[in-house]
């Protein structure tokens, strides 16, 4: 049976009936972007990996216990439980950490780059590495806004529910961000 060519419900659906290979196609398939949502987060790739774990093994009960709500969206169903899991650890940590890349694991890595040209590479990595730290700067629901909508790849509405603000609340975020980058982008080239 080639499970990769089943939608998410169908792995699920097959998971539920026993079939321990559909939950492994599930995470395969979706285990880098869920880890990339944490890491943007946290910050720290063994937290991120921790954290992780975590998701699964609460994605794993939820099913046992049939409380999954079958409406298709695996996915973002899977990142908003990533999403809570790390807000449930800042608040039991009490602090909010900024958001940019580490030497151990750099989400613009995961980024394909057409160019071979060493120097275009270069220049590319120069310039993600200049925008994560404009990302750091940004007031933390921006920035929150920005890591779910580019990085996660969810929708406005995803963001809004996961946020518990409206969809009004998440685009506001998200247009004060990309003023500030654009902003701060200004501001870095009259500096230079």
């Amino acid at each position: 049976m080639q499970l990769r060519t089943f939608n998410d419900q169908q792995l699920v659906t097959l998971y539920l009936e026993g079939n321990q290979q559909a939950f492994e196609t599930l995470l395969r398939r979706h285990k880098d972007r869920i880890f990339t949502s944490i890491f943007m987060f946290v910050k720290d790739t063994e937290l991120a990996e921790d954290i992780f774990q975590d998701v699964f093994i609460k994605i794993i009960d939820t099913l046992r216990k049939d409380k999954y709500n079958n409406e298709g969206k695996f996915i973002q169903w899977a990142l908003r439980i990533a999403y809570n899991m790390c807000v449930d650890h800042f608040r039991k940590s009490k602090r909010m950490n900024m958001v940019n890349g580490s030497d151990s694991f750099d989400v613009f890595q995961v980024i394909e780059c057409p160019e071979s040209h060493k120097e275009n590479a270069m220049i590319l990595q120069q310039d993600h590495h200049r925008l994560r730290q404009m990302i750091d700067q940004l007031p933390p629901e921006q920035r929150e806004v920005v890591i779910l909508r580019h990085y996660a790849d969810m929708s406005f509405k995803e963001i809004a529910q996961m946020t518990r603000v409206s969809i009004n609340t998440s685009l506001g975020r998200m247009r004060y961000a990309l003023m500030n980058l654009r902003k701060m982008m200004a501001d870095a080239e009259l500096a230079a």
